[in-house]
Order: C-alpha cells, then sequence, then structure tokens
C-alpha cells in the first residue's frame, strides 16, 4: 500500500514536471514568435520591406497555429504598396474633403496577390482556432487585422467607400469581442479608433445613415482609442502615433505633430518620410 501511495505520489510528480515543461517550452517559443515579429513590423516602419517579409516568414515557421505573422506579411505588403504610391502622408489625411476627393489606386497586381493569400492564411488559421475555442485571443485578433486590413486597402487604394465601412464594422466586431475578453490587447484599438475616426468624419446626414446600418463614428472617442494604442500597443504603436500627427496637422497643432514625427524618427532613422513630415511642420501653410 505504501509503495504504491509512493509510486501514485511520484507519477503525479513527473506528470506535474512534464505539464510545466510543456507550457514552459510553449511560453518560450511564443516570446521567440513576438520577438521575431517585433523585427518585422520594426523593419517596416523602417521601410525595409524585404527584411520585414523575411522576419514574417521566419516568425510563420516558428508557430504554424498563429495567425500574427500572416497579419505582419499582409502589413509589410501594403505598407510597401502605401509607400509606393506615397498614400501615407499628411496631405491625404489635411481634411475630410481631402479623405473623400483622394484618387483611387491600382495595385502592381504581384503584391495584390501576396497582400490577399497572406490575409486568407491568417482568416484561415484564425478561424480554426475560434472553432476549438471561441474566446481564442489570437483568433479573435487576427481576424481584427485582416477586416482591418482589407478596410485600409478599399478606402486608402481601391477607394471601394461602401466595402471599406463593412470591413471597418466587422473589424471593429472582432476587436470589441477581444478588448471585453482582453483589455490589455492595445494594439486592437487600432482598428476600433480608426474605423470611428473615419466614419466620425463623414457629414452628420451620412453619419446618420451608417448608424441605421449600426455604423458608428465618433472622431472624439477614436482619438482616445489611437491614442491608447500609440502608448501602449506593440506592433501598432507607432501607425497610431502617424494617425495621432496627421490630426495634430489637421487641426494647425504644428508644435504636437513635430513632436510625434521627431520620436518616430529617432525610432526609425532610415524612413525618410519622418523627415520629409518634420520639414512641412517647419515650413509655410499645412
Amino acid at each position: 500500500m505504501k509503495g504504491r501511495r509512493c509510486w501514485r505520489a511520484l507519477s503525479a510528480g513527473m506528470s506535474f514536471a512534464m505539464m510545466a515543461a510543456f507550457l514552459g517550452g510553449a511560453a518560450a517559443a511564443q516570446r521567440k514568435v513576438e520577438e521575431i515579429l517585433d523585427g518585422s513590423f520594426r523593419a517596416t516602419y523602417n521601410l525595409q520591406f524585404d527584411e520585414a517579409l523575411r522576419k514574417a516568414e521566419e516568425a510563420k515557421g516558428a508557430d504554424k497555429d498563429d495567425p500574427v505573422p500572416w497579419v505582419a506579411q499582409g502589413c509589410v505588403v501594403l505598407f510597401r504598396e502605401f509607400d509606393r504610391l506615397n498614400i501615407l502622408r499628411s496631405e491625404t489625411f489635411a481634411s475630410n474633403d481631402a479623405l473623400t476627393r483622394r484618387p483611387a489606386y491600382r495595385w502592381l497586381p504581384s503584391s495584390k496577390q501576396q497582400f490577399d493569400q497572406a490575409l486568407a492564411g491568417a482568416e484561415r488559421i484564425a478561424k480554426q482556432r475560434l472553432v476549438h475555442d471561441k474566446s481564442d485571443p489570437k483568433g479573435l485578433f487576427g481576424l481584427a487585422m485582416v477586416e482591418g486590413l482589407r478596410g485600409l486597402d478599399s478606402a486608402l487604394i481601391t477607394k471601394h467607400n461602401l466595402a471599406a465601412l463593412s470591413y471597418i464594422k466587422s473589424s471593429g466586431e472582432y476587436a470589441d469581442r477581444l478588448l471585453a475578453l482582453s483589455p490589455g490587447s492595445y494594439d486592437a484599438y487600432v482598428g476600433t479608433g480608426l474605423g470611428k475616426y473615419i466614419i466620425g468624419g463623414n457629414p452628420a446626414p451620412v453619419r446618420w445613415i451608417l448608424r441605421l446600418g449600426g455604423i458608428k463614428g465618433d472622431q472624439e472617442q477614436g482619438l482616445k482609442e489611437l491614442s491608447l494604442a500609440a502608448r501602449h500597443g506593440r506592433y501598432l504603436a507607432p501607425y497610431a502615433q502617424i494617425l495621432l500627427a496627421f490630426d495634430d496637422l489637421r487641426h494647425k497643432n504644428k508644435a504636437e505633430a513635430r513632436k510625434k514625427f521627431e520620436a518616430l524618427h529617432k525610432e526609425f532613422p532610415a524612413n525618410p518620410r519622418f523627415v520629409e513630415e518634420i520639414a512641412k511642420c517647419d515650413g509655410p501653410g499645412q
């Protein structure tokens, strides 16, 4: 009897040790993926797109059940296209009229295929995770990002406004579910904040029609949520900071915009766009 008790105790101890080792290994693997993704996003903000894509591929290989590396790949391709088309600049966001009058652009076909494949991969993995657990944070974050990136494509490149609004609404719904479960997922505030900001910039009759369709806009609340992402986000904080600087310029607050662009330039010195925006802050007009 005593021997059996000792054996059960030993077995329980071994099981606990194995479980602890498994969880520790999983946590270490997760940290590795996050560190690789940090490098991918950093390279993206430095406009080092080849390096950013290499890091995203490395992260995909490190964890085949994580949608975020696929999301990172989509972000790289979208930002590369933004840079090629000179979209992510203060003039684009200078006013509601400027956003409305923006032209429609054409993707490089190879880049569009790469973008669509990255988002399809992220969507597939995220939905698989949600089948097993409808509250899975990575699944919710993955889908919020996928819909958000599709919305940015539709809003800022192809100018399919109705599609953009649909994607923005869907992205916000996934982000709201994630934030209800995990309030510290600050990157998700980029999706909710940008959606509220863009929609809130429409004329009152348009906002009323959109509200009937369940799409709400509030620029002030959008800015608050973008500020949370800029202060506490992991991957998307610099993007939120860029958008906030553009809003400063929209409201003729050059000093605050300059501070933001200076901080971005210090963090990402290989990106000449921040130097260009600093020069605009120092020049006449704007």
